[in-house]
């Protein structure tokens, strides 16, 4: 590693995206923390690049968990978190044809267990709440009206801004290097911002998280990164689009709504990668394009803006937050699938409570959550 004069912290995050500055946060209130990020700014990856939806019905068990554990963090942030609400309605309508109604039948047995606003509805039904869909490819739907938007940048900006007032410190630039054991316990990062020594070190660096392992002399847990494609695309002129639930096809090839007078939609292609600056292919660009229109109306669009984010995968689709077994200090907070944004508010104050001894979180291990569920052991059996 370069010579240089060490900076000193109690807890070393790499990765400021929505993992690392959530943990970051809720450690800060009792730690001196820095959080190391790559690029020069915070949240640039998948972070910044998310479909940004709260659904309590998304995912696995575990994330559902986890999910329904923060609902309570984003109704009623700490004063001064946010200046608008981090949740706004939207509603979502998973739809199908004729031929997906077995689709939409196993969909909602395993939902409406879990939400008792989700109810089936008619064809007409769903044209009447998303007027755009087109009534001979529309056979019926699920409906979830509580299904909300998530105000990201103001979430990630709040943890960071959090941090920063507790007396954390976020560097930029700081592109890892190399990791090593610190004499005496704890870690040294060697960055291109300088050197860095705690005796805790959280891998929240998403698709780089088994990089960061390798580096530090670790196997790999086996994170995938797939790629998810998102399109912008202008509605025709005079297309009031705003009041517009999320649209998802029954099987999960397509989905849409509304951003910002446009429409955001994705293939909701999962394509493996290696950890990159994911960038859109234009067969996807085309194939989620060719696949709005068949369901909808619409015709003849044209993306105005397109792009790319890296979503990554335990091997077992659960999320990861624990120590590294037998090794002191490195700590796991990595594999967030796509569920990383609604997810933080449980897993940033899981992480607090691990890496500080405490208990867990007992309205969380309520929801059936606990250390084991998220642990790395799972994953080196």
């Amino acid at each position: 590693m370069n010579d240089g004069n060490l900076q000193q912290y109690d807890v070393i995050i790499i990765g400021a995206g929505i993992a690392g500055a959530s943990a970051g946060y809720f450690l800060s209130e009792s730690r001196r923390v820095v959080v190391l990020e790559r690029e020069d700014q915070p949240g640039y990856h998948s972070t910044g690049r998310s479909a940004a939806l709260f659904t309590e019905t998304y995912g696995n068990a575990s994330t559902r968990a986890l999910t329904t554990g923060a609902r309570p963090f984003f109704e009623s942030p700490p004063n001064g978190f946010a200046d608008v609400p981090l949740l706004s309605p939207r509603g979502l309508l998973f739809v199908g044809r004729a031929d997906q109604q077995e689709a939409l039948d196993r969909q909602y047995e395993e939902v409406s267990r879990l939400s008792r606003e989700v109810r089936r509805i008619s064809a007409a039904e769903c044209l009447a709440i998303c007027p755009v869909l087109r009534a001979g490819y529309v056979a019926g739907a699920l409906a979830e009206p509580d299904c909300m938007d998530i105000d990201v940048a103001s979430l990630h900006q709040g943890y960071l801004k959090g941090l920063r007032a507790n007396g954390g410190r976020v560097v930029t630039d700081a592109e890892v290097r190399g990791l090593e054991a610190a004499p005496g316990g704890g870690w040294v990062a060697d960055t291109k911002a300088g050197r860095f020594v705690a005796p805790i070190l959280i891998n929240a660096a998403g698709a780089w998280a088994d990089v960061m392992a390798e580096l530090a002399g670790l196997a790999p847990l086996g994170l995938v990164p797939k790629r998810r494609t998102a399109i912008l695309v202008e509605p025709p002129g005079g297309t009031d689009s705003a009041a517009w639930p999320m649209v998802v096809d029954a099987d999960e090839e397509l989905y849409f709504k509304p951003d910002a007078g446009k429409l955001l939609l994705s293939p909701a292609d999962e394509t493996p990668s290696p950890p990159c600056d994911a960038q859109p292919e234009e067969l996807d660009v085309a194939i989620a394009i060719d696949r709005l229109e068949k369901m909808t109306s619409l015709a003849g669009l044209r993306p105005s803006h397109t792009w790319a984010g890296l979503r990554t995968f335990a091997p077992d689709k659960t999320l990861i937050a624990g120590f590294e077994p037998g090794l002191d200090g490195f700590f796991w907070l990595a594999g967030q699938g796509g569920y990383g944004i609604q997810t933080s508010p449980s897993m940033g104050r899981i992480a607090a409570a691990i890496i500080g001894g405490e208990d867990f979180p007992p309205d969380l291990g309520a929801l059936g959550l606990d250390r084991d569920i998220l642990g790395v052991e799972r994953l080196r059996r």
